[in-house]
């Protein structure tokens, strides 16, 4: 069958017969595609480092699922403060959006993992091993042979080997790259879950990156369908320039415009569009469209930007705006966002002290006191010794607290859990109240403090039994 042609009515994966249609991008030398590999590399290496730098005793990145800890760049945040994930998502999404509003789809071109592993990895050794991109057509059309078997086998291998180390280095991210190597000497039963994961994600990289591909962008990924309602006429995006281009024709016709109609732009395209259609969410801002377009220009001696990066407006001659009204709320936004977390941080501490109820009875009277029972846990994220000093703040005269009596120092990353027991005597309560517990710890100096709700009976009817029993006790 004829190659299909780019068009604005169907993708151009989907063969008129409803197919799969194979898309070899043709390689493609430029500015753009160089820093592209070399940001795409970066991205890498801190994807496979990350794990094995170390930030005050811990990697750098470290997700201890088992413990409940997780540690970021030297901050270790428990279980407790999983409420920060929403700064953390909604604040990556509202980023996502105020670059996209700038520059439209620059992170799906260029930082986007799918991308990067995509474009850097599994089609560089598509490319080692198959060739070119005519002569991966060529080997797509042949016959089964020994030659395309043998091609077909070591380009799988090699994909898998891939896969199965992306999803190594992603384990290691939940059980920390010694974890990891003891994993990988014992049987794969004895840790099975973290098997199956990786077994699971080999899989699923595998299936992606040799076969799925661009269909996960164009199919999946809904960030191409919603980025018209994230763009307007000022967003710098990859465009054509018809005033420049049109009519196409050959270069030495004076009356033609600078596009001979080479192709080239399409050849090269990872989703398999023609960028002279227009902006289609097909398009991943990749840039090697521009790069093959300015190699094109070089070699017939005229200018380069006829495809380039720029915005709606400027490619048709008009004002180009950076400052604008959504770009002014987004920012807007994002100062709030901030200003927010800012606030929310300085509620995490490198110490933690929770308190509860204990089960049971709320409290308890006897003929001398009034007694509430509590539950305190202790939580250091430091990487050294604690000693935490507790006292009560703000208690009632003659209030005694059982539990927080001495010192308590728990070891690196340590935790304990005790009890607390409050005791006011009769003769100094005067009712439900509440009172401080403070904590102070050592190094560091931390203090945090705790309101704790003391419970119990009307200080009256209290004082009316108590005077009852006095009155009903028999006399010597």
């Amino acid at each position: 069958m004829p190659p299909k042609l780019p068009n604005l009515v169907s993708v151009t994966t989907i063969a008129e017969d409803g197919s799969r249609v194979a898309l070899h991008p043709s390689d493609v030398h430029g500015r753009f595609t160089k820093q592209r590999r070399v940001f795409a590399l970066l991205l890498i290496a801190l994807y496979v480092a990350l794990p094995w730098i170390p930030v005050r005793g811990q990697p750098a990145l470290f997700f201890d699922l088992a413990n409940g800890r997780f540690h970021v760049f030297g901050l270790t945040f428990l279980t407790q403060d999983f409420w920060l994930v929403f700064f953390l998502i909604s604040g990556t999404g509202f980023a996502l959006f105020y670059i996209t509003a700038l520059f439209g789809r620059l992170w799906c071109g260029w930082a986007c993992p799918y991308t990067v592993f995509l474009e850097h990895v599994f089609r560089r050794i598509e490319r080692w091993i198959d060739g070119d991109s005519t002569a991966r057509q060529k080997l797509d059309r042949a016959p089964w042979g020994a030659g395309k078997w043998i091609r077909r086998l070591i380009k799988h291998l090699l994909y898998i080997l891939c896969a199965t180390v992306i999803a190594h280095v992603f384990l290691s991210y939940f059980v920390s790259i010694g974890g990891l190597y003891r994993y990988m000497g014992e049987s794969p039963m004895a840790n099975f879950k973290s098997f199956a994961l990786v077994f699971a994600l080999t899989a699923a990289i595998y299936f992606c990156f040799a076969w799925f591909r661009e269909q996960f962008c164009i199919i999946l990924c809904p960030y191409g369908r919603i980025q018209s309602a994230l763009t307007d006429d000022d967003t710098i995006i990859i465009g054509y320039d018809p005033k420049r281009g049109e009519p196409r024709g050959k270069a030495s016709d004076p009356a033609t415009g600078d596009c001979i109609d080479c192709r080239r732009c399409v050849t090269v395209c990872p989703t398999g569009i023609d960028i002279r259609n227009g902006l289609q969410l097909e398009c991943i801002g990749c840039a090697a469209c521009v790069d093959a377009c300015d190699s094109i220009m070089d070699k017939i001696d005229r200018p380069r930007g006829l495809v380039r990066y720029d915005s709606f407006n400027g490619l048709v001659g008009k004002t180009k705006r950076i400052v604008r009204p959504r770009i002014l709320l987004y920012t807007v936004l994002m100062f709030v966002g901030a200003s927010v977390l800012g606030v929310a941080l300085t509620r995490v501490h490198d110490v933690e002290v929770l308190t509860t109820r204990m089960t049971g009875m709320p409290y308890y009277v006897t003929d001398e006191t009034v007694r509430n029972q509590f539950k305190i846990r202790l939580f250091t994220k430091r990487a050294e010794p604690t000693t935490f000093t507790l006292s009560l703040e703000n208690a009632p005269e003659g209030t005694i607290a059982g539990g927080i009596d001495r010192p308590v120092t728990l070891g690196p990353l340590g935790s304990i859990e005790q009890p607390l027991t409050v005791i006011i005597p009769r003769e100094f309560y005067t009712g439900p109240g509440s009172f401080k517990l403070v904590s102070r710890s050592q190094p560091g100096g931390t203090i945090i403090t705790h309101t704790l709700d003391f419970v119990g009976p009307d200080a009256r009817l209290l004082a009316e039994d108590a005077e009852a029993a006095t009155k009903n006790k028999p006399k010597p």
